[in-house]
């Protein structure tokens, strides 16, 4: 069950980018935050259901417990919402989902666990994949920028290259600690895990939300529809989430982490974003192994 968990976090954060995509295309200062806010109201309307539903006792204690896998988390989001302001989304999500490869090799090597070679094939398969998409994309974001300036080479700020690679790095941390957390150590179980990350993003909405109208900024919900559909897909892949990095975590965050690949397909298919046959190629070794990991995770 694994697998099917990891695909359907895959499928669901992969449509989710598509939405923080559509929904962050306004120059708004505070963009960022807002869908932040998006995110974590629905987050804590889920929270407070699957509490009732399933009758989950809320421990305050485990959400501190839980506190840093949460803030990692929480803290990646909104830098990879601020870094949509200054890059592309089909640059930068490759770049933020080498976290996953990242995680699954930080796991093999605090915790001296051997795969099957495959696995390590697979590994290398979609890390140079993604990392080599990343590559075209910045080269063809150069030729545009040199086209469009007339000849002239328009440098690309420092702000648009570090967010996504921040990104990477806190959401690999998180990725990693949740590998501790629900399957190496089993240190708090799924329930708990779920609830004390929706919660503390119902947190931050509120404070941010507070902070938002100190300072006169206001949040109208009919003019944030792609917002508030982001924030429900990305709700619906972090219910399966945890699910997924409670099994085999170094295998699952790979999966999980790869769903930028159809994200880039969803932006082919639905925003009319061309992909070169360089892209396809790179994109078809990545597919590869996922499908390779699918099958050993079976």
């Amino acid at each position: 069950m694994t697998m099917v968990y990891s695909l359907l976090t895959f499928a669901f954060w992969g449509i989710a980018d598509l939405f923080y995509k559509k929904g962050n295309t306004t120059n708004s200062k505070y963009n960022d935050i807002k869908t932040g806010i998006m995110v974590g109201i629905v987050m804590g309307i889920h929270a407070l259901i699957y509490i009732i539903f399933n009758e989950v006792e809320v421990d305050f204690l485990e959400i501190l417990y839980y506190l840093p896998v949460s803030f990692c988390y929480i803290l990646s989001m909104v830098i990879g919402y601020k870094g949509l302001k200054y890059i592309e989304l089909s640059l930068a999500s490759p770049v933020q989902n080498t976290s996953g490869v990242i995680t699954s090799i930080l796991l093999m090597i605090f915790f001296k666990e051997m795969l099957p070679v495959p696995a390590y094939i697979a590994f290398v398969l979609i890390f140079c994949a993604i990392f080599y998409i990343c590559m075209l994309e910045r080269k063809e974001n150069k030729e545009e920028r040199k086209l469009s300036i007339g000849g002239k080479t328009k440098k690309i700020k420092i702000l648009a290259i570090a967010l996504p690679i921040f990104y990477c790095l806190i959401d690999g941390l998180g990725t990693f600690l949740d590998g501790i957390y629900l399957d190496k150590l089993e240190l708090i179980s799924e329930d708990s895990a779920l609830v004390a990350y929706e919660l503390t993003f119902l947190i931050f909405a509120l404070i941010a939300t507070i902070v938002l109208k100190k300072k006169k900024e206001i949040i109208e919900i009919p003019k944030e529809k792609e917002k508030i559909m982001a924030a429900v897909f990305e709700t619906a892949g972090q219910f399966f989430y945890v699910f997924a990095m409670s099994g085999n975590s170094t295998i699952s965050a790979s999966i999980v982490g790869s769903y930028c690949i159809l994200s880039m397909i969803l932006s082919r298919i639905f925003l009319k974003e061309k992909l070169s046959l360089k892209k396809y190629i790179a994109l078809g070794f990545a597919i590869v192994g996922l499908i390779i990991l699918c099958v050993l995770d079976v």
